[in-house]
């Protein structure tokens, strides 16, 4: 078969011509104009060097956002967003800086004047709410109780409340933990009219943002905080993922818990008539979590990095 580019003279004018034309910018006209060719000449010298592999197109965003496999992950998901963070596998706080950027230039780009903002309470929501562009007035939904963290960082009603305060909008918050010793103290806390008033607003609420956690040690905030007795008996009951507090088997089925009869946040029915829920994960630890709350149907849009999203793909 013939070369495209004939011999060594040719050669070097096809380069040229492709480096004035997808370097420089130079239109066909003023190409021609240059090399005294014709526009017509110009075009099938761009031709060839594109069929010969002289010039290679690629979309890539380096260091932003991968693009082919944000495409891959929404379309094997069947999800609304998906944005993939074209970034190594580092540490866990670099990740979760990457990750909650990029899911604030989301919820920045996507976010309208008529949308209601719901946040449960996780790391990566923490980083995202520290990174979010200035919101058009949108209200501000507290969706879980705080957690009391070793590091003193950022509870649910500090999130809620920095978001608001960067949006303009209305915030719906209240001061209570997350769980609590029994049933009967959390139906109390659930009547308190701060926190009646923000779980009247989840009705309201149009896009949320929520971790993924696995149910093991180091990988939940939640189980983390939790006894030794519900650890194991989550456990036994097969619950694989907590969804801002809402717990799924490794096939994505709501598991009904005693837990979460002491525990005052959203449930697996409020968050489902979300329109759109945002997960924000990371670490290929929690690989199986995240692919549970995919299966669960809970979740609509991911904002993750490189290498959680390929063994996503990987696992099927």
């Amino acid at each position: 078969m013939a070369d495209p580019l004939g011999g060594p003279a040719r050669l070097v004018l096809t380069a040229s011509v492709a480096r004035r034309y997808y370097l420089d910018g130079r239109s066909k006209v003023e190409i021609a104009e240059e090399f005294g060719l014709s526009r017509f000449k110009v075009a099938r010298l761009l031709d060839a060097a594109r069929e010969s592999g002289l010039v290679r197109i690629e979309i890539r965003s380096e260091g932003q956002v991968d693009v082919e496999l944000s495409a891959r992950l929404r379309d094997r998901y069947g999800l609304q967003h998906s944005v993939v963070v074209d970034t190594p596998d580092d540490h866990d706080e670099s990740l979760r800086q990457h990750v909650g950027r990029a899911a604030a230039a989301l919820l920045g780009e996507i976010i309208t004047p008529q949308d209601v903002l719901g946040l449960a309470w996780a790391r990566s929501v923490g980083e995202m709410a520290r990174a979010l562009p200035r919101l058009p007035g949108t209200p501000v939904v507290q969706l879980t109780g705080a957690l009391s963290l070793p590091d003193g960082g950022d509870t649910s009603v500090d999130v809620v409340r920095d978001v608001a305060g960067a949006s303009g909008g209305a915030a719906s918050f209240f001061y209570a933990p997350f769980t609590v010793a029994d049933a009967a103290t959390a139906r109390a806390l659930r009547e308190l009219p701060e926190v009646a008033r923000a779980f009247g607003r989840l009705r309201s609420v149009t896009r949320a943002a929520v971790g993924v956690g696995l149910w093991a040690p180091g990988q939940s905030t939640l189980y983390d905080a939790s006894s030794e007795a519900d650890r194991q008996e989550l456990r036994r009951l097969g619950v694989c993922a907590d969804i801002a507090g809402v717990f799924v088997s490794a096939e994505g089925e709501p598991i009904r818990t005693e837990l979460a009869e002491r525990m005052i946040g959203i449930s697996a029915e409020q968050m489902r008539a979300i329109p759109e829920v945002i997960a924000i994960p990371y670490g290929t630890a929690k690989t199986r979590a995240v692919r549970a709350a995919l299966r669960s149907g809970l979740i609509g849009g991911l904002v993750t990095h490189t290498t959680l999203a390929q063994a996503l793909l990987d696992a099927g």
